[in-house]
């Protein structure tokens, strides 16, 4: 479902309550539930397992990933409040 490089992704993150589904152009990839014992599972077999606080956050800074080779560019990102 990734486009060719070249061309924009669309991607929605949907955060509601604890629960997480995030699409790209049209299907969705994950979801999860912050918390859960299998995110607890997957985080602790992840490079972010060092970090005891990961994910917990409930307010703060969107952070970008950038520890990847090549280049990203971003556009029109939107963030808003579920009513």
């Amino acid at each position: 479902m990734v486009k060719a490089a070249g061309e924009w992704n669309k991607t929605r993150i949907i955060v509601n309550g604890k629960h997480v589904e995030h699409w790209l152009n049209g299907q969705k990839v994950v979801e999860y539930d912050f918390g859960s014992p299998d995110w607890k599972a997957k985080v602790a077999a992840s490079k972010f397992a060092k970090y005891p606080s990961y994910g917990l956050a409930k307010s703060g800074f969107i952070g970008i990933q950038g520890d990847h080779p090549g280049s990203l560019q971003l556009r029109h990102i939107r963030i808003r409040e579920l009513p």
